[in-house]
């Protein structure tokens, strides 16, 4: 079977499709594009421009919040990246949506993963994109430069996040992956490989996809408590 077949296969098996749809969180959702060079999987990555004001120069995926004309996270995450990098959404196979995360924002984030082909070009925003680049997916299960940075969440609830450092030789530029665009890459790397990563991950591999759901099913319930309080 192609790369490309495999992959698929195993996404499929950890659609959440709209499961978590109904939680009561602000929506985004974020396109997880994932391309197949010289055989190997890569997974396409954006630089936030510097003017904006919410993390400036920060790596991330092609995303945003929902907005009223979006049917569902998937649609989000299409409009969102043809805003971005000029990707139209029928030049994208969508394939599943994973667990979802939530941002600092307390945004429930969904992840949708979809393959382009090897030959889009970007166009990137200016008012939203300063670059944009790609990463063997394999990086994120055994990367050359990580660590483990210590974090709280908004809700107190300690953690620590996944952060990489990735060097684009042809472009002689690094790029540091971190936070939430980290997790997701991390999840995703996980489920096509199905192998142990270099560095610790807090799932339990042989049952990923319900200790994926516990885990953000506990950071949720941890949330929505504060938000309750705060009321």
């Amino acid at each position: 079977k192609s790369v490309k077949e495999k992959a698929r296969l195993r996404l499929r098996e950890f659609d959440v499709g709209d499961k978590f749809s109904r939680l009561p969180l602000a929506k985004a959702s974020v396109l997880l594009p994932l391309l197949v060079r010289e055989g190997r999987l890569h997974l396409l990555l954006t630089v936030r421009a510097m003017q904006l004001r919410r993390s400036p120069g920060e790596v991330c995926f092609p995303g945003g919040k929902r907005e009223a004309i979006d049917k569902d996270e998937i649609d989000t995450a299409l409009r969102e990246a043809k805003e971005e990098v000029g990707l139209q959404p029928e030049m994208v196979e969508v394939i599943c949506r994973l667990v979802p995360g939530i941002d600092k924002m307390n945004h429930l984030v969904t992840p949708v993963v979809g393959f382009i082909e090897d030959t889009f070009q970007a166009t990137p925003n200016p008012d939203e994109v300063s670059d944009v680049f790609v990463v063997p997916l394999e990086y994120f299960i055994k990367p050359l430069n990580y660590k483990a940075l210590p974090y709280k969440t908004s809700s107190g609830y300690s953690n620590w996040m996944h952060c990489f450092i990735y060097d684009d030789h042809e472009r002689k530029m690094s790029f540091k992956i971190w936070g939430l665009t980290a997790h997701f890459a991390v999840f995703l790397a996980l489920i096509i490989f199905g192998k142990r990563p270099t560095f610790e991950v807090n799932y339990d591999l042989d049952n990923l996809i319900s200790s994926a759901e516990n885990k953000f099913m506990n950071l949720y319930a941890s949330v929505y408590k504060k938000k309750k309080s705060n009321l």
